[in-house]
This record gives structure tokens, sequence and C-alpha cells, in this order.
């Protein structure tokens, strides 16, 4: 019989993380992540792993960015102002190609904020964030128990790819507290990692670097991550799909906002109008070819956010003008309710004589 636990989605994210084979872990505290540090606090020593509050979210990062050159599966996490600090080391460790996992469990913004939900991270997380031409790969769970499945398989695609990958929760779900089902430890599985840095009596020497000085050089190694990114994007993305092929009008939601968007297919009556829903599970790399496919039969689709629109950007790009994208939001702690977004379905009414999508303000 499988062990069910109840914990929040931070502690899942932890534990998932010490049984992936994490050993090292630096953060900082901030709300709404805090359980998740607090978690590690006690568990890495149980594990014989590191755990170091660090001076900083700077400190924190760059730790990572130690142990993950040393091949060590490494970790930290923190919330909004805290990943703003870390972009410049996430830069870092993309141009050095080293594997790790960071997570985010965003709070309301900008600046400061507030310790409430949001999802107002997505540009920070999927567009790069740090500078120059990179991506992370971003991991959106909507349950606890998708957190620490996706936990497990951040570590493992940032291997197998040599790249950060990034967990991007929200309070809610980091907070939350349901039954988690964990996979088996893999301490003692992990791949070997040639490139890393363990000393080098026997063979030849190792170097993990981001700086190409020599004119042309960088050229070359952009080209290299180009073509490791064009990869990732066409063996990766992850998303589920419900009642979308045939669908007049499609929900598109992550996180909380897809928990709300289930729970109003699942609970009102829309008529002879069809309503499905695509969640994209891999936020980079984005689920654009599922969404252009689905654009070519649906009357409209309605993004759901809890941001003042960011995700839509990417639901417009994959559309490319085939059928309306619309947007429903809130900001700043504002959460999305079932009924708001049923009414907002409504306002899109289906002119039967034409098949064409009216909208209604």
């Amino acid at each position: 019989m499988e062990t069910k636990h109840l914990l929040t989605g931070n502690e899942a994210a932890a534990e998932a993380a010490i049984l992936a084979g994490c050993r090292y872990y630096y953060g900082y505290p901030i709300t709404p992540q805090n359980e998740l540090i607090n978690y590690m606090a006690t568990r890495m020593s149980e594990v014989g792993g590191v755990f170091i509050q660090a001076e900083s979210e700077l400190a924190a990062i760059n730790m990572v960015y130690g142990s993950a050159a040393a091949g060590a599966r490494a970790m930290t996490s923190s919330s909004g102002p805290g990943i703003s600090l870390k972009q410049e080391c996430i830069s870092y460790l993309a141009g050095s190609e080293l594997p790790c996992l960071i997570v985010n469990i965003q709070r309301g913004g900008p600046g400061l904020g507030d310790i409430s939900t949001s999802q107002a991270d997505y540009f920070q997380a999927v567009k790069g964030g740090g500078h120059g031409d990179y991506h992370t790969i971003v991991y959106a769970p909507a349950s606890v128990q998708e957190t620490a499945d996706l936990v497990y398989d951040a570590f493992d695609v940032a291997d197998k790819y040599r790249n950060p990958a990034m967990i991007l929760g929200d309070a809610q779900i980091g907070q939350l507290m349901e039954p988690v089902v964990f996979q088996k430890e893999r301490v003692s599985d992990l791949p070997k990692k040639e490139w890393a840095l363990t000393g080098a009596k026997g063979r030849k020497r190792n170097l993990v670097k981001s700086f190409y000085p020599v004119k042309g050089e960088l050229e070359v190694f952009n080209k290299h991550l180009q073509d490791k990114y064009k990869e990732i994007e066409k063996n990766e993305v992850r998303y589920e799909e419900i009642r979308a092929q045939d669908a007049d009008v499609v929900l598109i939601a992550y996180g909380t906002t897809s928990r709300i968007c289930k729970d109003v297919l699942k609970n009102f009556d829309f008529g002879n109008l069809k309503v499905g829903m695509v969640r994209p599970i891999s936020l980079w790399p984005f689920p654009t070819d599922a969404i252009r496919r689905i654009s070519e039969t649906a009357k409209a689709i309605l993004t759901i956010e809890m941001s003042a629109g960011q995700m839509v950007e990417d639901v417009r790009l994959a559309v490319e003008g085939r059928c309306p994208v619309y947007f429903h939001g809130r900001t700043g702690g504002g959460i999305p309710k079932p009924s708001a977004i049923y009414n907002r379905i409504q306002e899109l009414n289906l002119d039967s004589a034409n098949s064409n999508l009216k909208v209604v303000n």
C-alpha cells in the first residue's frame, strides 16, 4: 500500500528534492515559501546533506552555482523579490550549462507587494529574467502531488540538458495541504557528470565558465545553446487537455487558476456551448503547437491568470490570429472566482447564423 503524507506544497517540494538526490540546499527566508526552507533546515541534517541559510539571496544562488559545478544536485527557493535578486546568477548558471533547481513560490507584486498569491512572475520565469539569450526550464504544478512529481522531473531534465530548471508555484500551491505519495529515492541512481569539477587527477581537466572574450567564441557558444533549446522545445513540452478538441471556447490556465477552471467545467452548465481547457504544465517550453492546433477549430480562447495578463501573450503568439484570444485576470492577491469566469464565457455568445463569436461588453 502506498504511504500518503499530508504536507503543504512547500514541504512536498522539499521532501521530493531530498528523495531525488538533492543534498545541497541554500536559501534565505521570504514568505510564502518559508515552510520549504524550514523543512530543509531539519531534513538535510537527517540525510547527511548541507543546509545553509545564506546571508542573502545572491549568496544562496551563487552557492548553488558552486555545488552544481562540482556535479551535485543543488537547490534554492524563494519568492518574488528574492528571485529577482537571483537572476544574474541564474544567467551565469545557464551560460555555464549547470543543472540545478530553483523554486519560486510567487507572491504579489511589483516591488515588495504583499504575501498573497500571484502569477505575476511568469515573464520573469519564461523570458529569461536575467541578461543574455538563455532559457530556464519552467514547470507549473497545480497540486501538492504534482509539485512533488515535478521536482523529481525537474532535476532529471536539468541534468539531461545541463540547464537550470524552475518550479513556478504560487502562495496557494505552496501553502495548500494535500495528501502526497512520493516516488522512490534516487540517491544511488543519479547520472554521472563527466563534465563536473571533481579534481583532474588522471584525466583532462574540466572547465566550467560563461566568459568568452575571444572574438567569435561567444557566437559559437550561443549557437550551441540555441540548438539545445530547440531540442528541449521538441522533447519536453507538457500540458493537460480537457475536452478541447471540439470546443467552441477553450480556457487556458496554469497552477491555481487551472484548478478554478476545472471547477468551472465540472459545475456549470453551458447549454449547447462546448467549453474545454488546456493546462500548460511546462511554461517553458510552452505548448505552442497544441494551442495552435486547438485554435484551428475553436471559436475563441479565454486565458485565465492571476496577473494583469502575461501568459496570454504567448497564447496569442501560438494562435497567430486564427481565433480571438481574450483575457480574464485578477492582480494583487485577487483570485478569479468560478462564477466570474462563467460569466465571462457567457459574454462570448455564439451566433448560430454565421458561426462567428460575438463579444458583448
